[in-house]
């Protein structure tokens, strides 16, 4: 069932414009006679001159909305320069009101551009139909409506630099971004941090505002990730063209840049100077790796699997066959994760992390244990040889945690997929060799 409607006018020439009352009175009679929604959410999209007298109030539409009593509650007149601010602004209404099926009705001929907008800007989460606009409308002169050139409505590049654009000209949301760091790891060689969630420019609560990851469950589109990215380069000093983030499997499996990439990975290493390689976690830790000496890195993500599987180790070992790196001369940091205080699992699988070591798991005799998967790893890779002061967990040695704190602790400052549900957002841990 369509929970809302789009009206796109971005297309309609200027003779057209100055009717557009009465061309807007045509449609809302169809969507009010229609409409198997008593009242849908309507949005109608106009394009906005530079100079010209439309400046964006509802207002200067409401002749045509007088009459339509059952819609103008939930409607509304979105002005903008360009399509890719216009839909966006209607993307945020949409995400207000947990709308995810949507019927545009539009020109046949901004059918495919719209689509090339709509695949960019929304994720798989929303469900688009599309209507023409002159049956809608039912007005000949509308046959005429075109986009501006077809050239334009088939340069996908050039829709992608107006989408971008676009995201950069919006402001930062809560705070300014944030980067740990641990001084564990020597800033002459490396360049490396961990991320926090302020400082970009992802709008919807639980994914505000700089995430970092995108799917096709989530509402954050890979254009806001990227551009998320972008800020994220810009502040700590790395190439986003040179950025490198592992692809989750939740196992053991490592990539080694410069060698064929596996499908999937959740650990990632190298020795080339100015590529930046990066962990994701909300939750699952992202464990940073620096050899000083050998001039190596290396990030892992690391959650109750694959700290069950061995990733961290699986990543030194890495270090160790490619590049020569001595155990001793290793630094791992924990990044910020789920503490012992707040995470638990199933007795079942709580019985693997007391097999690694009792002190892993606290009221083990209950139906949901609570786990400490740092302390599982800093055992498993103190086992592997790693140094015990090699490894920062601020947990255990900092009380004031610089680096590890509990992500679902601090919902100000982190992202926990195991606090905030589904739609979570994701911060990451990264590390490159400085040139």
């Amino acid at each position: 069932m369509v929970e809302a409607i789009l009206i796109d006018l971005f297309s309609l020439p200027a003779n057209l414009q100055n009717n557009i009352q009465g061309l807007l009175c045509n449609t809302l009679e169809t969507i009010e006679k229609c409409s198997s929604v008593p009242a849908p959410f309507v949005y109608i999209m106009c394009c906005q001159s530079q100079g010209s007298e439309w400046k964006g109030e509802q207002e200067s539409l409401l002749p045509a909305l007088r009459d339509f009593q059952s819609l103008k509650e939930r409607l509304e007149v979105v002005h903008a320069l360009t399509t890719a601010a216009a839909l966006y602004i209607i993307k945020q209404r949409l995400d207000e009101e947990d709308l995810s099926v949507i019927k545009v009705i539009l020109s046949p001929l901004r059918k495919d551009i719209m689509k090339v907008y709509i695949d960019h800007l929304f994720t798989a989460v929303y469900h688009f139909e599309f209507e023409d606009l002159q049956v809608a409308f039912d007005c000949e002169n509308l046959q005429i409506a075109e986009p501006q050139t077809e050239g334009q409505m088939q340069d996908i590049a050039l829709i992608q630099s107006e989408i971008q654009m676009y995201l950069e000209s919006l402001p930062s949301l809560n705070g300014e971004l944030t980067i740990l760091r641990s001084s564990l790891i020597p800033d002459d060689i490396f360049l490396h941090g961990f991320t926090t969630r302020t400082g970009g420019i992802s709008y919807i609560p639980t994914l505000s505002s700089c995430n970092l990851f995108s799917s096709s469950k989530r509402r954050d589109p890979q254009v806001v990730v990227k551009e998320n990215l972008r800020r994220l380069a810009k502040a700590a000093g790395f190439n986003p063209e040179t950025f490198h983030r592992v692809k989750i499997d939740h196992a053991n499996a490592v990539c080694i840049m410069g060698k064929t990439e596996p499908d999937s990975y959740d650990g990632i290493v190298t020795n080339q100077k100015g590529v930046t390689i990066a962990a994701p976690g909300a939750d699952c830790i992202p464990v940073l790796f620096a050899d000083p000496v050998r001039k190596a890195c290396g990030a892992a993500h690391s959650g109750w699997k694959g700290t069950l599987l061995g990733v961290s180790m699986a990543t030194v070992n890495a270090m160790v066959s490619e590049y020569g790196c001595n155990l001793k001369d290793i630094l791992v940091v924990l990044g910020p994760s789920v503490g012992p205080c707040c995470y638990k699992l199933p007795h079942e699988l709580a019985k693997e992390f007391h097999r690694i070591d009792p002190t892993c798991v606290r009221l083990f005799d209950s139906t949901d244990p609570y786990i400490d998967i740092r302390r599982a790893t800093r055992i498993l890779l103190e086992s592997g040889g790693i140094l015990p002061e090699n490894i920062q967990d601020d947990s255990v040695t900092d009380h004031n945690e610089s680096v590890t704190f509990c992500t679902a602790c601090h919902p100000d400052k982190f992202y926990s997929h195991f606090r905030d549900g589904t739609n979570f957002g994701t911060q990451i841990g990264f590390i490159s060799i400085k040139d």
